[in-house]
């Protein structure tokens, strides 16, 4: 059974006078709610597109809770992309540094100076050190790991700082 013509959506003299309705309406709700830059007119516009596309679904008397619940959900959603964008322009990687050629090139002979000090340590200095240094272990962790006493890890440990600083002095 057909729904007369004057209260079926799709009629255009019907979808005007809900437009002239509550067109002002839904703006100052959407301008009231997210403010202006998000752009609240084009989502009334859309709104009432997707009230347009689905006229012959929607009956009349749910037509205003239609446009107000598909504006508000396109404005969250242009809220939620908003802050993905923002989000992704602050994680940009530069494209740029501040290092010259020249730092650069003096922090890499400083890297393989302090590799080729450590490469001279004895290997016990070495051992502790490394685990102590660059694992982040505890003496107590290395002296188990180890099978040694804790005074024998912090040695060596002061052992190789000491061993680094001498070799290293030049830099």
């Amino acid at each position: 059974m057909n729904k007369p013509l004057q209260d079926h959506i799709c009629e255009e003299r019907l979808f005007s006078t809900l437009f002239e309705k509550y067109a002002k309406d839904l703006h100052d709700f959407l301008f009231y709610k997210f403010g202006s830059h998000l752009n609240p007119k084009d989502k009334v516009q859309e709104a009432f597109v997707k009230l347009w596309e689905n006229c012959a679904t929607i009956p009349p008397d749910k037509a205003k809770s239609f446009l107000f619940t598909t504006a508000n959900n396109l404005m969250l959603n242009e809220f939620a992309h908003q802050k993905v964008v923002l989000r992704h322009q602050k994680s940009q990687p530069k494209s740029y540094t501040n290092e010259s050629p020249e730092f650069l090139l003096q922090e890499k002979e400083y890297q393989q100076k302090l590799d080729n000090a450590i490469a001279n340590l004895t290997e016990a200095q070495r051992v502790a050190f490394l685990m102590n240094r660059v694992e982040g272990k505890r003496f107590k962790e290395i002296a188990k790991l180890l099978d040694i006493s804790t005074k024998a890890v912090e040695k060596r440990i002061y052992g190789a700082l000491k061993q680094l600083r001498k070799d290293i002095e030049g830099l």
